[in-house]
């Protein structure tokens, strides 16, 4: 059986328009250990097991990890990934990092057995039919997916919790939940935990009584009383110093506050949305941030994907920066600027390490400076720092390195790059045909449809 006999989400479109996903059930039962009969049902796209109360399914395993591994379902199948486990997760006697499971997948944690169990039927994932939510754009699934659960999130005073990678939009997400909510008419306070000095941020954060300390000669209002009766953004919450997380734990539980140097709490009326770049479950595991805050914080969680993930947002998102910069130099309307087809092809071939930030920039930087109307090649790639040049040279590496990419995007979009510039000169030569295509780089039709999808290549058959 390949992993395409097993497929964990499905589609459904309707005119080249996604309309709905099915999530096929499943669930995992443990055959082996001292949690013998306990079983969970996957009734989600990302499930996590071990020990924590954090996850979906707990264990009692002391062999366990506090976060083990986690299931993500996918459009092929399900995903079984080890969460830089302790003691490792196994599959026959192989110690796995990730794999594809099948019905009858036995996985071994600990002393603990689990098998992986297709069920009957599936679960509707609802997808929003709209292509934007309060300032945020895409048309991508995963996206629509979001604003769905955005639009019935955003009014209630849920906690929320926003993962993704740097320049993936969190802030954006943090004033949207505020923008859709009863607080709109309240204050929205941005709090970015890493850029205070770990000496200063409780006073940041929570205020602080004139001569509390060397420096305070005046009170203090932190940043939780700025935002009552409204929101706070807590950005890069990961970086926030152990041993201040009690306190803000405390804050999350009572809805009170006490400034450094009081002696009297406060109430504070604000909901709470957090975001960061780092997987605070890795960090559980490490002892590096609390179980009990992560749990607090985390009532509901959003994972941004990539940009590179969502490529059907490319020329959505490139568009509708170009507007702002048209809108700015052609202020009579005496023009508009476009993109040129082929510009547009590199943009959405393109790995975008630096995520929405960096796409915004490139097209404002060269929307700004272009000569005519319509921007070519030479006017969005040659002399942009953070695009991929026509061909990997030696250059590559040192770009990377001066826009301070960590080496594992750097790597990532280097592949992308290759693999994007393969398939344009592949099906350049094949004259657009996928099956001669195919067969000649020796991957399934399959395969090339799907690579030639994630980089908006052409994939127009014979």
């Amino acid at each position: 059986m390949t992993d395409t006999d097993n497929p964990a989400l499905t589609t459904i479109f309707t005119d080249d328009r996604a309309t709905k996903r099915k999530l096929r059930r499943a669930k995992m039962v443990v055959v082996e250990g001292p949690d013998k009969g306990q079983e969970l049902l996957i009734e989600r796209e990302r499930i996590t097991v071990g020990r924590s109360v954090i996850c979906d399914l707990t264990l009692a395993d002391k062999a366990v990890s506090g976060t083990h591994f986690e299931i993500e379902a996918r459009e092929k199948g399900f995903v079984l990934r080890d969460l830089d486990s302790t003691n490792g997760t196994f599959v026959g006697d192989l110690r796995v990092r990730e794999v594809w499971i099948q019905p009858g997948t036995v996985v071994r944690v600990g002393q603990s057995h689990l098998e992986f169990e297709p069920q009957k039927g599936t679960i509707d994932i609802e997808l929003s039919k709209e292509d934007r939510f309060h300032g945020i754009i895409g048309k991508s699934v995963r996206m629509r997916e979001i604003f769905a659960t955005l639009q019935k999130i955003a009014p209630t005073e849920l906690t929320v919790l926003v993962r993704g990678e740097t320049g993936t939009g969190k802030e954006l997400i943090a004033r949207a939940v505020h923008s859709a909510s009863r607080r709109a008419d309240g204050p929205l306070v941005v709090q970015d935990c890493s850029a205070i000095p770990k000496d200063l941020i409780e006073s940041t954060l929570f205020g602080h009584e004139r001569g509390a300390f060397t420096g305070a000669t005046d009170r203090h209002r932190g940043s939780f009383e700025q935002a009552d009766g409204g929101t706070i953004f807590l950005d890069e919450i990961g970086e926030l110093d152990l041993n201040l997380q009690p306190k803000l734990l405390r804050v999350l539980e009572n809805r009170e506050i006490k400034r450094v140097g009081g002696d009297r709490q406060i109430p504070v009326n604000v909901r709470v949305v957090a975001a960061t770049n780092r997987d605070l479950r890795a960090m559980v595991n490490e002892g590096t941030f609390r179980e009990d805050l992560y749990y607090r914080l985390s009532v509901v969680q959003l994972e941004l994907p990539p940009l590179k993930e969502r490529p059907e947002d490319i020329s959505l998102l490139a568009e509708h920066f170009l507007a702002d910069v048209s809108r700015r130099r052609y202020p009579d309307g005496e023009a508009t600027l476009s993109i040129a087809p082929e510009a547009m092809r590199r943009l959405m071939a393109y790995a975008w390490p630096g995520n929405i930030r960096e796409l915004k920039n490139t097209v404002e930087r060269g929307g700004s400076l272009a000569d005519e109307p319509e921007l070519t090649v030479a006017d969005l790639m040659p002399g942009a720092p953070k695009m991929p040049p026509p061909m990997l040279g030696g250059g590559s590496a040192e770009r990377f390195v001066e826009e301070d990419v960590p080496f594992k995007e750097a790597k990532s979009a280097v592949l992308d790059e290759f693999e994007a510039a393969y398939l344009k000169a592949l099906l350049d030569k094949h004259k657009d045909n996928i099956t001669r295509s195919a067969k000649a780089a020796g991957l399934t039709r399959y395969h090339l449809r799907e690579l030639a999808k994630k980089y908006g290549v052409r994939d127009e058959d014979d």
